[in-house]
């Protein structure tokens, strides 16, 4: 519980950042809609009219807290910058599972979210379309730089969020070295089928 005292030494953009970071931990473990401003005031140690002062209602703390974890989920997913394309491409995919399997109820709220909140689809977007433009920048071999190639990606980025979150779901016998294999070896294998006309 956080005092009075401690309260008053904070700035308002201090308060806010503390705020923020106590949706990402609720987010962890909760759908966007349990995460209430009740239920953040009380966490937090403050009244709900301090809360509304700093974001104006739910929804723009909800959506605050959905961007926050977008920003984190596209910093924590950066490949290493060298390395074997497969191996980066790997490692970025390992990060993209750790971070599903932390905060797999608050992502699996904001795949839904997003196909019914404008604000929530936008920064969906805006995050699944910096994951996807990563791989044209990284300068990799078995990758071209054309709309027939990107809309691969884009395919390959929507099967692979499906897969994670299934295999989350239910395994199905699938270990995680396993799924992180498909994963990672899939989209050479796409690309590589485009180059040579079987696709």
């Amino acid at each position: 519980m956080v005092s009075m005292s401690q309260r008053t030494r904070l700035t308002p953009e201090q308060r806010r950042e503390q705020l923020l970071d106590l949706g990402i931990r609720l987010f962890a473990n909760h759908s966007l809609d349990e995460i209430s401003i009740d239920v953040v005031a009380r966490e937090a140690g403050i009244s709900r009219g301090l809360l509304y002062h700093y974001f104006g209602d739910k929804m723009a703390f909800r959506e605050a807290v959905v961007r926050r974890a977008a920003d984190a989920l596209v910093a924590q997913t950066a490949p290493p910058e060298t390395g074997e394309p497969v191996e980066r491409l790997l490692a970025s995919m390992t990060a993209y599972v750790d971070f599903v399997d932390a905060n797999y109820e608050g992502y699996v709220s904001m795949v839904r979210g997003a196909a019914s909140d404008p604000v929530l689809r936008q920064i969906y977007d805006d995050a699944f379309g910096a994951l996807g433009a990563r791989i044209f920048k990284a300068d990799v071999d078995f990758v071209s730089d054309t709309p027939a190639a990107r809309l691969i990606v884009r395919g390959w980025q929507a099967m692979s969020e499906e897969l994670v979150l299934s295999w989350k779901a239910d395994p199905a016998g699938l270990s995680r070295e396993e799924l992180l294999e498909l994963l990672a070896g899939s989209l050479p294998v796409l690309l590589e089928l485009l180059g040579s006309g079987e696709l």
